[in-house]
């Protein structure tokens, strides 16, 4: 690490954090960064300091220490630094440190400051914006169960709308992208209307729901859910929702299924090791974080919609001023409470510092310190139990006992360091865990229909209602061979292999009907390669249910194969489309 920092003082102590080949590499004796944040940062991170110490002394007895190094950012750099919130030698120290913590931060009110916490995101590349959110026992709830939640949320930090790619009304800039989108593109919208860009890239998508699909791995989870608005914009919340699909079958296909093959292969039962990848439109997810919030785990999704469900399920199990956040790069990381300073309340030693708190847990499961972090979830829903809380949460408990800051840190060292055998309840939480999936499992295989519409699962692609279960033949086959093949199956077509020019074909009943008798063949002499259509007209799996409803009609075809690349994987029926609408209606745009 660099030894000319102005102000920061790196431990002589500890070792260095090094990522390797995307893989991080933690020493025993791991150096750490954290910033104490403004307001009431100072607070709960000497509060929190004195947790996360006795939670890691107690889990390894002594075997392992965090040592901390201090670096500057918000008011107490600008007093270091000249005046500079955001100066480069803690950009510099946060990248090196690779694992870093902060208290909340105050942007300077007034033109040409950037938001601090927007700052960090863009100069380290931290594009994963990840936020746990589930309820701690004790804690208060509008929720009548809010145990039930339990995700984890990945937001997207560098795209959407903010980039801050906008336009103010009436600016140059305004009219000069007004009027090439009014006489180059013939868009139509009011006079007068300030302007946006919302770019959303494969790229950018493919790393988070990359970053979200290997958490669920790692954590064993059940599910990826990517949450967009694609039903309205098709092509930048509707792309994330394929692309994200895209990296799921490309790069994890060994270990993921579609909700779709989840209903259609393994009728409701989720195979061992599988994680199943789903979707939902962004207003569904929120009813059903409501109404449903036991399926779903992990989520991913795009920075505006990211920053609304993020908060917005932080208040069914106590609000911000206990939800952890992380913002998280390739390489680096920077944890973080995800409240503001509350000034008013600075010094007083008053305020709960579950938000920190939390965000140091993920930062020692980040680590793979699962036992101190585990020791830390398991007593802090004891103590709450208790009454013993900040004015915050006493102002809901009825007969809770008021506590500063520091004297509940020291309630929850206390009950460490009594001793928690951990063993006993990691295996009840898996328990209970193990028991409510069989739960989901048991419904989905006795009323499959019911429980896709009451999860919110809506078909939006052709992919969502296709058949995967292809009944493949050869070009050399018989007519008569292969109508009786169609008929042990019960089908109407068939997939004819690709000939020497790699071309795909299909053959139906009707073609069988018509070009058997109007031609005069034989059908015992008859081959496949006479009567099938070539080159077969395919569609990829990401075409709209909208669009192929429209290709069946203009075409006067009853059936549409399904392509990735060059292959055939799925063949969807103008039947099937008549079932989705019948099962699920149909919303006019």
């Amino acid at each position: 690490m660099s030894a000319s920092y102005r102000h920061i003082k790196v431990p002589t102590s500890g070792e260095k954090i090094t990522y390797v080949d995307g893989k991080l590499s933690m020493p025993d004796q791991p150096i750490v960064g954290y910033v104490e944040g403004d307001g009431i940062g100072p607070d709960i991170t000497r509060a929190c300091l004195r947790i996360w110490d006795a939670a890691v002394e107690k889990a390894y007895g002594g075997k392992r220490k965090i040592h901390w190094c201090e670096v500057f950012l918000g008011e107490k750099a600008a007093g270091l630094y000249d005046g500079n919130y955001c100066p480069d030698e803690t950009i510099e120290a946060l990248r090196d440190l690779v694992v870093s913590i902060k208290g909340p931060l105050t942007t300077p009110v007034g033109g040409g400051f950037r938001s601090l916490n927007v700052a960090l995101r863009q100069d380290l590349d931290l594009y994963a914006c990840v936020r746990p959110v589930r309820h701690y026992a004790g804690v208060p709830s509008p929720l009548k169960n809010p145990g039930k939640v339990d995700v984890v949320i990945f937001r997207e930090n560098t795209e959407d709308v903010y980039t801050g790619i906008e336009f103010k009304s009436g600016s140059p800039e305004n009219e000069k992208l007004a009027k090439f989108l009014r006489e180059e593109l013939k868009a139509k919208f009011f006079e007068g209307a300030g302007l946006g860009v919302k770019p959303i890239s494969a790229f950018g998508t493919k790393r988070l729901v990359r970053k979200a699909i290997q958490y669920a791995i790692d954590n064993g989870r059940e599910s990826v859910t990517l949450v967009h608005k694609g039903n309205i914009m098709k092509f930048t919340e509707g792309a994330f929702r394929n692309w994200g699909y895209e990296v799921a079958r490309e790069e994890f296909g060994n270990v993921t299924i579609t909700e779709e093959q989840l209903y259609s292969e393994y009728k409701g039962k989720q195979p061992e090791g599988k994680i199943v990848i789903k979707d939902r439109i962004a207003d569904i997810m929120f009813q059903m974080m409501l109404l449903r919030p036991e399926e779903f785990d992990v989520l991913a999704t795009m920075n505006l919609n990211g920053d609304y469900l993020s908060d917005a399920i932080a208040a069914e199990v106590g609000g911000v001023g206990i939800a952890p956040g992380a913002n998280i790069g390739d390489g680096v990381a920077v944890f973080e409470a995800t409240h503001g300073t509350a000034p008013k309340y600075a010094g007083l030693n008053k305020v709960n510092p579950g938000s920190l708190l939390f965000s140091g847990v993920m930062m020692l499961e980040y680590m793979g310190w699962s036992e101190a972090a585990d020791l830390i979830t398991l007593v802090y829903p004891e103590v709450v139990s208790d009454g013993i809380v900040t004015y915050d949460f006493a102002r809901q408990i009825d007969g809770a006992k008021e506590v500063s800051t520091s004297a509940f840190a020291d309630a929850l060292i206390e009950r460490m360091q009594g001793g928690v055998d951990l063993n006993a309840k990691r295996k009840a939480q898996q328990e209970q865990l193990i028991k409510e999936r069989k739960q989901r499992e048991i419904r989905r295989l006795l009323q499959p229909t019911e429980e896709m519409i009451s999860t919110g699962r809506v078909p939006h692609t052709v992919g969502d209602l296709m058949t995967r279960a292809l009944i493949t033949v050869s070009e050399d086959e018989t007519i008569e061979t292969v109508m009786g093949v169609m008929a042990d199956n019960s089908v109407s077509s068939v997939v004819v292999d690709p000939n020497a020019a790699g071309q795909w074909g299909i053959l139906t009943r009707r073609d069988i009907v018509t070009k058997v008798v109007q031609g005069n063949k034989n059908p015992a002499t008859a081959k496949v390669k006479d009567l099938a259509s070539r080159p077969v007209v395919s569609v990829p799996a990401e075409t709209t249910i909208r669009d192929a409803a429209a290709m069946l009609s203009a075409k006067n075809f009853s059936r549409l194969p399904i392509s990735q690349g060059d292959r055939i994987i799925g063949i969807v029926t103008e039947t099937d489309l008549f079932n989705a609408i019948k099962k699920f209606g149909w919303t006019a745009e």
